[in-house]
């Protein structure tokens, strides 16, 4: 397929589309009204990677926190908002980033030409967001809740502000199962040049969400769409972090923090395997350089991938041959490993 190349948004202090980096997003849990407590997540969701921070918007209480939640954190801030457009306005005036709002779905021409006036006149761009739990009932009736239906929902929503001339569009287009998410995506990146919001909705818990959203998001990755992904779990919003990080790294598009490697152990790996691995998947959890750590169960394709690493061991029976930078440094007793391996990360500068 040939590469989706679109418009470049500014959101914040962050261009997104055109050859920028695929950014990280997240959305917040928390009653937005509640200051102190979405600002503890969005910092908490920041230390882990998080680049765009959402909200949901359900009131004018939670409008005018906007402003207050903006001052104490560091990531670009976007409201998610349905229906009422002066909820819209408020944030606005509250110093918001982005807005999530369907323009069809907030009520006459006039309410959504002022809405597209207050974020022109301020440089605030507008997500249409379209799911494929909640596609207008014509479309339905037409097409039935296919990719088909999605992509002209977005469409639909799309005419409507270009008509307006705005065009500081982010469109996301999803749905709960891989296929069809990936289907209306692809569909989508023929039809249009704004930048585009990746994720499979309501993807599940941590587990099963992290598997649907790592294959949907990252075929389309591969394919060169998408410029924001948000990894959707029934679980903390810290879990989708790591899922979005991992999806990165795993396509080489951008690495943040280490990435280790391991063998799945064989009748050839003479040292407790598993138990390592998981000791030092667990140490590199407090380490934010982005180096490679491998941990090899034997000699046969030990070595050669320890020496590919920045740190690395190779098993042996009851021991294992500490690799830095591609070189044999020493070997140690198997009860040794973990703390050489860590002794030589804390060497690494990057």
């Amino acid at each position: 397929m040939k590469k989706y190349v679109s418009l470049v948004v500014r959101v914040g202090n962050f261009l997104l589309g055109g050859d920028n980096p695929v950014r990280v997003q997240s959305m917040c849990n928390t009653d937005t009204s509640d200051v102190a407590a979405t600002v503890k997540q969005i910092l908490a969701l920041e230390k882990e990677g998080c680049e765009i921070a959402r909200v949901a918007v359900l009131d004018m209480s939670a409008a005018k926190a906007i402003g207050k939640i903006k001052k104490k954190i560091h990531v670009p801030l976007v409201a998610d908002i349905h229906f009422d457009y002066q909820l819209a306005l408020e944030c606005v005036k509250q110093g918001i980033d982005k807005i999530r709002i369907n323009p069809g779905n907030i009520g006459s021409e006039e309410k959504v030409r002022a809405v597209v006036t207050a974020c022109k006149k301020n440089k605030i761009p507008i997500r249409i967001g379209i799911n494929g739990g909640s596609l207008e009932q014509d479309l339905l009736d037409k097409y039935g809740a296919t990719p088909k239906a999605a992509v002209a929902s977005a469409l639909r929503h799309v005419r409507i502000l270009e008509k307006l001339n705005f065009h500081d569009i982010v469109i996301s287009i999803k749905f709960s199962d891989v296929p069809r998410m990936i289907e209306s995506y692809q569909m989508l990146a023929k039809k249009v040049n704004y930048p585009l919001h990746l994720g499979v909705t309501e993807a599940g818990t941590a587990f099963v969400g992290s598997i649907k959203s790592a294959i949907g998001i990252g075929i389309l990755l591969n394919q060169g769409i998408g410029a924001t992904m948000r990894v959707s779990l029934t679980a903390d919003p810290i879990e989708e972090m790591a899922t979005c990080w991992a999806i990165l790294r795993s396509l080489e598009l951008r690495r943040r923090g280490p990435e280790m490697i391991s063998c799945p152990t064989c009748g050839r790996t003479k040292i407790d395997l598993i138990s390592l691995a998981l000791q030092v998947e667990e140490a590199l959890k407090k380490i934010k350089k982005p180096i490679k750590v491998a941990v090899m169960g034997c000699v046969v394709n030990g070595p050669g991938e320890a020496r590919e690493a920045d740190v690395g061991v190779a098993g042996g029976r009851g021991m294992g041959a500490i690799f830095v930078k591609g070189k044999v440094i020493k070997s140690v007793k198997e009860k040794d490993i973990l703390p050489a391996l860590l002794a030589e990360i804390a060497k690494i500068k990057k």
